[in-house]
């Protein structure tokens, strides 16, 4: 016998459950108790757009527990010089830490399966999308282009990012 999958509003999450909760309520609930939002940083590659994240999430020092994964070891390493103390590297982290985010931040390509020269494996871009944490994803214009997206330096995309994370917490 096939299980069958349950359409959102089947599990309470109907049209004005959003509306009241754009981030979840686990966030809205975080927030009233004063309790610390868990926020993952995932790059991959030479893992530079996870440090700069890093370094301006802990230069604004926002009530938070920051971790961050490398899809390598180099991109774990790079982070932790931006200041990370949290960090792991390969698939399964980003499985068990993307579970109970409640922010993701990351290049645009970790939802993507196979991007990043392929380290961004169809279990990784799986986790990351079906997660419940509000994801905030940098556009990187080099194998996906968006339309809409204004071009930008990265510096000022992250920039961007922080703020969006800053005002959401």
């Amino acid at each position: 016998m096939q299980k069958r999958l349950l359409a959102p509003a089947a599990l309470g999450r109907s049209a004005t459950y959003r509306k009241a909760f754009p981030y979840g309520a686990c966030t809205v609930l975080k927030a009233w108790y004063n309790v610390r939002m868990k926020i993952v940083v995932i790059d991959g590659q030479g893992g530079k757009i996870g440090r700069i994240i890093v370094e301006q999430i802990l230069s604004e020092a926002l009530p938070c527990e920051l971790f961050v994964i490398g899809t390598n070891a180099v991109a774990t390493e790079q982070m932790l010089k931006g200041g990370a103390t949290n960090a792991a590297t390969g698939e399964n982290p980003v499985v068990v830490l993307s579970r109970d985010a409640d922010f993701i931040i990351g290049p645009i390509g970790i939802v993507l399966a196979d991007s990043m020269l392929g380290e961004i494996t169809p279990v990784i871009a799986h986790a990351v999308s079906a997660s419940h944490a509000h994801k905030i994803l940098i556009p990187i214009n080099k194998c996906v282009t968006i339309s809409g997206v204004q071009d930008l330096p990265m510096k000022e995309y992250i920039k961007l990012a922080v703020d969006k994370l800053k005002e959401s917490l």
